[in-house]
């Protein structure tokens, strides 16, 4: 029997061969995502759903490589897709606070920059020369002396009134003053003074009554100035039109088609009368006077804040946004401190990746949205109003600035959230607006089952890999160690590993040792290489237990016999990193009803599932032993020198072993190592970490001296599990190691023992001296004893 139960050295691992799988020699780009159909179909469901609230959620564990394979295969839909449409802001003539959102045909933005900075330059190099024509000299000046024939004929009546009362009329500029005449000559102060009292009190009366009559004719004065300045205004008007017309009306006929940029050349246009009188009037001395001055107040009034300008080529896009605060999400505005305050305008307006990925994509991982605040509400809001609305974070906070609101932008894109599956339940539990808005789910399986298909794309991934990232090409027996190596992370020989993103990290690592020995190519060598490595700089704590095994520190056997004794396996995880390590299992039976005893549960060291093995081992005593008896048994069982938590139900064959040898007093020889749950009716049945466990019993075995003795007994549901290094499959090759694979308890005690387990026959009994028979004679005997003390209590 023990001869059927061990396994042959094929078993021990699988030896992957891809002889007959066809490879292409240069990589390409894959079109699907790597054994992942169902997540696959979702995906390609969601995107091609238009309507609102079928944004996606990517599930699966960190690692996986979702997010490189989610941007590649939304990448090459995304280019066949056409590019949306370009966005800019710009001033409102109106009300500055408020900018106006633009809309532009892809790769417009750059253009309608450009063609406003040469209609910038083309109105510098207009003005001021246009009021300096001869044409508009000659109508001003015809307008000025309009207005100074009217003011002369006033002066000239007064002025004719005055010499009629011999006073002199002088003009200085716009002031009028009066003087007496005498012998035809203007008298001046000092001669007015010594003229008699009667003379100047004359004077003084006809001044008065000239100055009332200059008033009088001057009464119109202030309408013939307003005259004047109209006339010369819509003057500059109309050389302002005449000179730009011709600028526009090119602008207006490749923009006809445009609604927003025809809309805003007019705005533009209308303001430009104003800003033109401002800032280009000849012999203006308002600042900016320097063209380089001017040229930058125009570009403050004028040019577009471009916020987002689409690539033809590039189809829709696909925009992943690594740190998802507000501001990086839905834009911001900012600001420039001007004497203490701070202001800003529509030029300080950024884009978010909102903005970006509008018309796309946006991919975000869903942990990082939900750390940050207000950005997940912000994010649903966006999406059931569709619109993007930039605010202003410091108005809120109640600092001193001068604030925008920015027109809103129509939002249409398709987000993709990335997270794991807690995430995932979690929103769907707390958010009960989430499922509205993400009813699309990818879930991305940890495994890829193991097929010609599947493995000739991970080949093809992992070639691709290595050329972007500049790595050495790989060789086919690289390929094959890697997909053996994604074999046992996947602990099984029918599945790989969906960790994509550890393989590339065994080619990176792969590739300095390929280089470091000057070879051209990464061969299978290479990739052990690397795996050796990695597991030496992690390896220091599974070092240092197995030396305190080997200096008797920890108590493992592994040589003899002993009653109550067995050696169990055990995974410890630290970290990235984990191994496994033997731990010896001690179980004592005494007489009593306590039952058993879990001293790791009794200590609060022992979790839950590890705590229901323990259990289940009463349960199948039950069964098994005490149909026509109680079951009244004191045991306790404990995983020796184990001072930290211990979980799991893999310990449980071995603890029942180890109690069936205690309650029997049959030895178990020490040589023997084992693992596997049990159920109440004695099947064995899977646990998890098997290579682990059996290689670190192997390493205490191999330390101590391999005499063909030492042995590991697993489930045989874990064969299927096996990837063992090579290391343990040499030594099962030369007969130094072995491993057993059992289905039931009596075929583990039969090995442990090398006594007979025993089968019931139709009645119940098993066979003399079976180890299944002394189990059932020493409960009896520990029944009655039970009986007998209560007989006497009773009496």
């Amino acid at each position: 029997m023990t001869t059927t139960l061990k396994l042959p050295i094929e078993s021990l691992k699988l030896n992957v061969d891809l002889t007959g799988i066809d490879f292409p020699e240069a990589p390409r780009s894959q079109s699907g995502i790597l054994g992942q159909p169902r997540a696959q179909s979702a995906l390609e469901f969601g995107i091609a759903m238009p309507n609102p609230g079928y944004n996606i959620f990517v599930m699966g564990e960190p690692g996986l490589g979702r997010l490189s394979m989610i941007t590649n295969h939304l990448d090459l839909l995304a280019h066949l897709q056409p590019a949306p449409s370009s966005y800019a802001y710009v001033d409102n003539f109106d009300n500055s606070r408020e900018p106006v959102a633009i809309e532009l045909p892809a790769e417009y933005g750059q253009v309608l920059c450009k063609d406003i900075e040469k209609l910038l330059d083309n109105l510098l190099a207009t003005f001021p020369a246009a009021f300096e024509s001869p044409t508009y000299q000659q109508k001003k000046s015809a307008i000025e002396r309009q207005f100074s024939q009217c003011y002369n004929a006033a002066i000239d009546l007064v002025d004719k009134k005055a010499q009629a009362e011999s006073i002199a009329l002088f003009r200085e500029s716009e002031s009028i003053t009066f003087a007496p005449i005498r012998d035809n000559k203007s008298l001046n102060e000092e001669q007015f003074t010594q003229l008699p009292q009667t003379e100047r009190e004359s004077f003084h009366s006809h001044v008065e009554a000239l100055e009332e009559y200059l008033s009088d004719v001057l009464l119109d004065l202030p309408q013939w100035r307003r005259t004047m300045v109209e006339k010369i205004k819509q003057l500059d008007n109309d050389t302002i039109s005449l000179a730009i017309d011709p600028l526009f009306s090119e602008l207006n006929e490749k923009y006809q088609n445009i609604d927003d940029v025809i809309t805003y050349l007019a705005e533009v246009k209308k303001n430009l009368s104003l800003t033109i009188s401002d800032y280009l009037m000849p012999g203006r001395t308002l600042e900016p006077r320097e063209t380089a001055a001017r040229r930058l107040a125009l570009n403050e009034l004028y040019a577009p804040n471009i916020l987002v300008d689409n690539k033809l080529e590039n189809g829709a896009p696909v925009i992943y946004e690594p740190h998802p605060i507000y501001q990086n999400l839905f834009g911001r505005i900012e600001y420039v401190s001007d004497q203490g305050t701070l202001v800003t305008n529509y030029q300080k307006i950024c884009a978010g990746s909102l903005h970006r990925a509008n018309g796309g994509y946006l991919i975000l991982d869903a942990e990082k949205l939900l750390t940050y605040p207000f950005v997940w509400e912000g994010l649903k809001r966006a999406l059931q109003s569709s619109r993007i609305e930039i605010e202003s974070p410091y108005s809120e906070l109640g600092v001193n600035t001068i604030t925008l609101k920015p027109e809103v932008i129509p939002l249409n894109v398709k987000v993709i959230l990335v997270g794991s599956r807690d995430i995932y339940y979690l929103l769907e539990e707390m958010d009960s607006e989430f499922n509205e808005m993400f009813r699309i789910l990818a879930d991305f399986d940890n495994y890829i089952p193991r097929t010609n298909e599947s493995m000739q794309g991970f080949a093809m991934l992992m070639r691709k890999q290595a050329a972007d990232s500049g790595a050495k090409s790989l060789s086919h027996e690289a390929i094959e160690s890697l997909i053996e190596h994604s074999c046992r992370l996947a602990e099984n020989q029918h599945h790989f590993s969906a960790h994509i993103k550890d393989s590339l990290d065994i080619i990176a690592e792969a590739n300095l040792f390929c280089k470091q020995a000057q070879h051209h190519q990464i061969d299978r060598y290479h990739i052990e290489q690397a795996l050796s490595a990695r597991e030496h700089r992690n390896g220091r704590l599974s070092q240092a237990i197995l030396e305190e095994m080997l200096d008797g520190t920890i108590l493992i056997d592994t040589h003899g016999e002993a009653i109550g004794k067995i050696n169990g396996l055990t995974v410890l995880e630290i970290g990235g990193s984990s191994f496994g390590a033997p731990a010896r299992i001690t179980t004592t039976v005494y007489p009593g009803s306590r039952g058993i005893v879990d001293i790791e549960r009794e200590a609060e060291l022992g979790q839950a599932i590890h705590s229901k093995g323990v259990m289940i081992l009463t349960g199948y005593l039950g069964h098994s032993y005490a149909q026509q008896f109680p079951l009244a048994v004191s045991a306790s069982i404990a995983i020796e020198q184990s001072y930290g938590y211990i979980d799991g139900d893999s310990a449980s064959l071995a603890e029942l072993c180890c109690l069936i040898s205690a309650l029997t007093r049959t030895p178990v020889i020490q040589s023997f190592a084992v693992t596997g749950s049990v159920n109440q009716y004695g099947e064995v049945q899977a646990v998890g970490g098997i290579n682990e466990k059996i290689e670190g019993y192997f390493r205490l075995c191999q330390a101590r001296g391999l005499d063909g003795q030492h042995a590991v007994i697993i489930p045989v549901a874990n064969k299927r599990n096996l990837m063992l290094k090579q290391e343990v499959i040499d030594a099962v090759a030369n007969g130094l190691f072995a491993v057993y694979a059992v289905a039931s308890v009596n075929e583990t005690l039969e090995l442990l023992t090398g006594h007979l387990a025993g089968e019931a026959n139709e009645e119940g009994q098993y066979p003399e001296n079976s180890i299944n028979f002394k189990a059932i004679s020493r409960l009896k005997e520990i029944s009655d004893m039970a009986t007998d003390d209560d007989k006497e209590d009773e009496g």
